[in-house]
């Protein structure tokens, strides 16, 4: 109800300001969301989630509003992406709604108060949460990728012992050269040395924290397949499927332009690609990000293989009523 009477206030806003203003009123007063429960346990990577639907990272990436986004019921929230130092990201303006197609394009690139102050942040929190907590990792802007080893490695360290479970962040379309992560001896390379990592912060933490990877929707069939052998080779713990993509051919030419889209457009692209996931690696745990609008996308992602599910845009469209109609579908009342 909140959210219905303060939406059209907000869309008059830019969608930054909005995506800010709404963060800051939810950290000041978490009970703007009333405290719900909706428990439905999955046991995924060693990890027992409240309930298999999750928020994305991008949401509050600073992990500011914590405290409210547990309130809605949700079984993990993700934050990030973080990286090593703090950055201001892309120039504005750089978030963009487009109302009428249920999307939005983002050109953020990794804005984000750095590893250590939003690590902190959620160090003095987290112990009162329910839901699990995600952190996606990645490289500043100005570190070239072939130095992009050392900046996955030490936010690995900053993050792991205040994580859940930890995603490496090689999809974005919004930092330059970054998706070349993702492909050949790079990312091989990239995933062996943290794997060592992880090994070696078990021995410290006497904790698996688990190690996923967020992969690009934009890959050919054969890009894909060779990304998900990589990651089987090296004993990644999952894959998050899918970022935002680049491709809009889907939108009006005068609606195109740089950055990455998200939201209804990608809902069957990014469910084929699961699709495909959970042909290749049949036990993969596999969580689904993308385009998830209404309950019946939340299931269609479940259908095609997801074990965990994320929302981020409809939560822009819908408000947390999309957390509450997509977790019943998942749990109907009994009668």
């Amino acid at each position: 109800m909140l959210y219905r009477l303060a939406k059209p206030l907000l869309y008059r806003l830019e969608p930054e300001t909005a995506h800010n203003l709404t963060l800051k009123l939810l950290a000041l007063c978490p009970a703007l969301i009333r405290p719900q429960s909706y428990p439905d346990p999955c046991t995924l990577m060693g990890l027992t989630f409240p309930n298999r639907l999750g928020i994305a990272a991008g949401l509050d990436k600073n992990a500011h509003a914590l405290k409210a986004l547990d309130n809605s019921g949700i079984g993990f929230i993700e934050i990030g992406t973080l990286t090593p130092k703090p950055q201001s990201g892309n120039p504005k303006p750089r978030l963009f709604r487009l109302t009428q197609q249920q999307a939005i394009i983002n050109r953020m690139g990794f804005n984000n108060d750095g590893a250590s102050k939003v690590c902190a942040r959620v160090a003095l929190i987290k112990d009162n949460l329910k839901a699990l907590i995600g952190i996606n990792i990645g490289k500043n802007k100005t570190t070239p990728n072939e130095h992009a080893i050392h900046d996955y490695q030490q936010a690995l360290h900053i993050a792991y012992p205040h994580a859940d479970y930890i995603t490496i962040n090689l999809s974005s379309p919004n930092t330059e050269n970054l998706r070349d992560l993702q492909h050949g001896q790079a990312l091989a390379t990239l995933l062996s040395a943290l794997k060592k990592n992880q090994h070696q912060l078990h021995d410290i933490y006497q904790r698996h924290v688990p190690l996923v990877v967020k992969i690009a929707p934009d890959n050919s069939p054969q890009a894909l397949e060779q990304i998900l052998e990589t990651l089987h080779t090296h004993e990644i713990d999952g894959i998050i499927a899918t970022n935002t993509t680049i491709n809009q051919q889907s939108l009006p030419p005068h609606l195109q332009q740089q950055g990455g889209l998200s939201g209804a457009p990608l809902t069957a692209p990014s469910t084929e690609i699961l699709r495909h996931i959970r042909r290749q690696l049949p036990d993969i745990p596999l969580i689904a990000s993308g385009g998830v609008m209404s309950p019946k996308d939340l299931q269609d992602k479940l259908n095609a293989g997801a074990d965990l599910v994320q929302l981020y845009s409809g939560l822009i469209y819908q408000g947390p009523a999309l957390i509450k109609h997509c977790l019943q579908s998942l749990n109907p009342p009994q009668s």
